[in-house]
């Protein structure tokens, strides 16, 4: 018994450094100086994309296994999944404050757990009436406390609830697209998988780079690259890029290892919970009221209905990442 109380400390430990690896995207927006998220964002894909690189080299065993179609899709996925999410996270927190893209960010589990049970279904709609009325009365009172607390009428919290959704829809795309290709990847080869996605987002900054120079969206060639100025953003940059792209993917593959898949399907909630506690710690306030009813709505939602999704399908299984891993 001890034995395993250990174990599942360990594994709900590994499992809050995870979802506190993958909060830290949320507060890019906070980082930047007198640079722009632009500057912050090129950097910081660029370090992912050198790990990605590093990650690549570690396993190249397991590179070799993979067909070609095979390494394009994988670092397409980076593209969508790690380039594009993580851009449309930053937007919506510029526009929307730090707790309504949290909110809608927190209701990713759920929705892939619909999306396979209107596929192949497994629990009756009814059972899933009460959590889904928690989460679309969370996420209505955080749209109404954000519109309050940033109410400056040149429509930035409709930007933010914009980008706050498109990142939603890539994370379910690339979650979808990414568990297609899961099927048929030879076993063992997740940590080069992860290494091609990490690669494939350092690519697509690359190619993004000439267009944004050219929109003249960066301050670094204007204000320098001297590390005396600009050290703050490689250093963020280098944090943000590691913990959430590296340490965020080994932890949570270690915990889901350690827990029941009923548990740590309720515990990855806890992202929408640390990037709204982050981005308050930033704004230097707490949140309104309408803001924690609507936030404490939605983890509620999503705790009910991992709960009654999962013990309806297999309660005894290992959790699987909702990402890639690194093994």
């Amino acid at each position: 018994m001890p034995t395993t109380d250990s174990n599942t400390l360990a594994g709900v430990t590994l499992a809050v450094v995870a979802t506190l690896s993958w909060a830290l995207n949320f507060i890019a927006p906070y980082v930047t100086g007198v640079y722009t998220i632009y500057d912050l964002m090129i950097i910081r894909f660029l370090i992912a994309g050198a790990l990605g690189v590093a990650v690549v080299v570690l396993y190249r065993t397991q590179l070799k296994r993979l067909r070609r179609d095979q390494l394009f899709r994988g670092a397409s996925l980076g593209v969508i999944g790690y380039l594009g999410y993580s851009t449309c996270i930053a937007a919506g927190v510029i526009f929307g404050g730090p707790v309504l893209t949290p909110a809608f960010i927190g209701m990713v589990p759920v929705l892939l757990a619909l999306l396979g049970n209107a596929t192949h279904k497994t629990v009756q709609w009814r059972r899933l009436a009460i959590p889904l009325a928690f989460l679309t009365g969370g996420l209505l009172l955080s749209n109404i406390g954000s519109i309050n607390h940033f109410s400056t009428g040149d429509g930035s919290w409709l930007l933010g609830l914009l980008f706050s959704i498109a990142a939603v829809v890539l994370w379910l795309v690339f979650s979808w697209l990414n568990q297609s290709a899961l099927v048929n990847l030879p076993a063992n080869a997740s940590g080069a998988w992860t290494g091609l996605m990490m690669v494939g987002g350092g690519i697509g900054t690359l190619c993004l780079l000439p267009l944004v120079q050219a929109l003249d969206l960066l301050k670094l060639p204007s204000l320098g690259f001297r590390g005396s100025l600009a050290g703050h953003l490689y250093a963020w940059g280098f944090v943000i890029a590691l913990m959430s792209s590296v340490v965020g993917a080994w932890a949570w593959n270690a915990a889901s290892r350690r827990l029941p898949m009923v548990l740590s399907g309720q515990l990855i909630s806890l992202e929408s919970l640390f990037a709204t506690l982050l981005g308050l710690v930033f704004h230097q306030r707490l949140p309104t009221l309408l803001e924690a009813l609507g936030l404490a709505g939605v983890l509620v939602g999503v705790v009910m209905a991992v709960r009654i999704i999962l013990t309806s399908t297999a309660p005894d299984r290992k959790a699987s990442t909702a990402g890639p891993c690194l093994d």
